[in-house]
Parts: structure tokens; sequence; C-alpha cells
């Protein structure tokens, strides 16, 4: 039988029991599947999402909205 291993996202340690782990999220991948991200129940709390993308969309929608030519300041 074969067993997965599950590494923990906040301590990057294995995870030995299988009832221990949290699954959290996906992250797509970009030439495959993709992969799972587990966590120990006691460290769930200590893991923190990427906010890169959210980060990069902010300014986007703040440099769209600030710009001279915006569409939303024609109807002003």
């Amino acid at each position: 039988m074969k067993r997965t291993l599950y590494f923990c996202r906040a301590c990057e340690g294995v995870i030995t029991e299988e009832a221990d782990a949290v699954f959290l999220w996906h992250e797509a991948g970009n030439s495959g599947p993709g992969r799972d991200v587990y966590a120990h129940r006691e460290h769930v709390h200590r893991v923190r999402e990427d906010e890169t993308a959210i980060r990069l969309l902010a300014r986007i929608l703040v440099k769209r909205l600030t710009s001279p030519d915006a569409t939303w300041r024609r109807n002003l």
C-alpha cells in the first residue's frame, strides 16, 4: 500500500499522523495538476496565504482609477 506524505506549510516538517493533517487549499501548477497544501492541526493558525496576487490586482485597480484618461472621469 502506497502511503501519502504530507508536509506542514508552517514548519515544513513531515506530518506523521494522517489524522493530524489539515487541508488548507490547492495550489495550481504551471505544468501539472498542482498540489494540496496541508498543515499540522496545531500550526494552522500560523499559516497565511500568499498575498502576491491580491497586491498585484490592487495596484492595477488603483492605476486604472487614478489615470487621467479613466472612463469614469468622462461621466463627471
